[in-house]
């Protein structure tokens, strides 16, 4: 992984590629609704139930099945274009919706909740790593390649900014289920219009060069994670992840602790702006360094600002250090999509950065996991140590 970076250009610069307009706003539609399903599960199931630990638990269920999904879409997307997936993927998340509905509605058990809530995550469609795989068709490596990865980056931290409070807003409605449903139709459509866009329908699988009898297993078993440097960008992705879950859960713990529950969510939309801002500036000066040395120092740097957080005395100044955090956000995303281009063969870019993905849900919720014992038993100081040093 020695790529440098190049002077790049405004990540909406490729925006204007031939082709990218169509595949471009579908994926929007299809993955904004990706930072609305988890918290609409939560209100709604919450709503319901009445109960705060049954509706974590079905939330939960999401993120599990994503986890796995999302790699298992992206090694059928290499082998058969993401067409065909992607629409089979469609259709099954419509019917896994439907039935978390109707189990919710119908007060099912624990068990029938969480399985929908997992099937939900399973099938849900696999947009974000072949979109990012996508622009490898539309723009040529160099700036504007850059600039397409930077753009994937900081329409996601967009999404996350709008997407919990879209879902709030509409669980508060006359009927708590209408931000599930809600997000279930956008992505729906989202996915169906990416699927059937030009560029998408005409992308072809890569060539593979038969691997050797001996090797032949092991490699089908970890596909794109054969490659020693795709494990690496994993491993940055998973530590990544476990950090922004130790944020997630500690930030609202503080924040409550504080006497001020309402700003948890306010902070976490906060360092998402700072991502943004950081994004744009990222694009106009990125770190001439090589992706090996770039992709530890920005994760070393975001655990010491989180470790950082132990320290605040206040809401006022965690929310100084949430602000500094974010803007290591999306330089981060956007190093491991090109990293994933540096090291991933061709034939199976999909998968890899459905990798990148699964192992960044997988950070997320181990990290929210053991923040949540760490708040429970040495207060968020303990859990943003642990999470920013560890």
């Amino acid at each position: 992984m020695s790529a440098t970076s190049h002077p790049t250009t405004s990540p909406w610069a490729a925006l204007t590629a031939s082709g990218a307009l169509w595949p471009v706003l579908a994926s929007a539609l299809g993955r904004l609704p990706i930072a609305m399903i988890g918290l609409a599960t939560l209100l709604y199931v919450q709503r319901v139930t009445g109960s705060f630990g049954t509706a974590g638990l079905v939330s939960a269920g999401t993120l599990v099945g994503t986890a796995v999904g999302s790699t298992l879409q992206g090694r059928l997307a290499d082998r058969l274009g993401p067409t065909r997936p992607l629409l089979v993927a469609a259709v099954l998340f419509a019917a896994a919706v439907t039935m978390l509905v109707l189990a919710v509605e119908a007060r099912a058990s624990l068990f029938v909740l969480i399985s929908a809530s997992m099937a939900v995550g399973l099938f849900m469609p696999g947009l974000p790593g072949v979109s990012r795989a996508l622009w490898s068709d539309l723009v040529p490596p160099g700036p504007r390649r850059d600039a397409a990865y930077n753009y994937e980056a900081i329409s996601f931290e967009v999404f996350f900014i709008l997407g919990p409070a879209i879902a709030a807003l509409l669980a508060t409605g006359p009927w708590a289920g209408t931000g599930l449903v809600t997000a279930g139709l956008a992505m729906l459509t989202g996915t169906v219009l990416f699927a059937l866009s030009p560029v998408a329908r005409a992308r072809r699988p890569g060539a593979v060069r038969p691997p050797s009898v001996a090797a032949a297993a092991g490699r089908r078993l970890l596909g794109a994670l054969a490659d020693p440097g795709m494990r690496t960008v994993a491993l940055a992705s998973l530590g990544f992840g476990v950090v922004i879950g130790v944020v997630e859960v500690g930030v609202p713990a503080s924040t409550t602790a504080a006497g001020a529950p309402q700003l948890g969510g306010v902070l976490l939309s906060l360092w998402s702006v700072t991502s943004v801002v950081a994004g744009l500036l990222y694009a106009r000066w990125p770190w001439p360094r090589p992706l090996g040395l770039r992709m530890p120092a920005l994760l070393a740097g975001f655990g010491l600002a989180v470790a950082a957080m132990a320290a605040a005395n206040g809401v006022l100044a965690l929310a100084a250090l949430m602000l500094l955090a974010g803007c290591l956000i999306t330089p981060q995303v956007t190093a491991h999509s090109l990293a994933v281009e540096v090291v991933a063969p061709a034939s199976k870019a999909t998968e890899a950065f459905g990798w990148v993905i699964t192992a960044a849900t997988l950070g997320l919720g181990g990290g929210q996991a053991a923040a949540g014992l760490l708040v429970e038993f040495g207060g968020p100081p303990a859990a943003f140590v642990a999470g920013g040093l560890g």
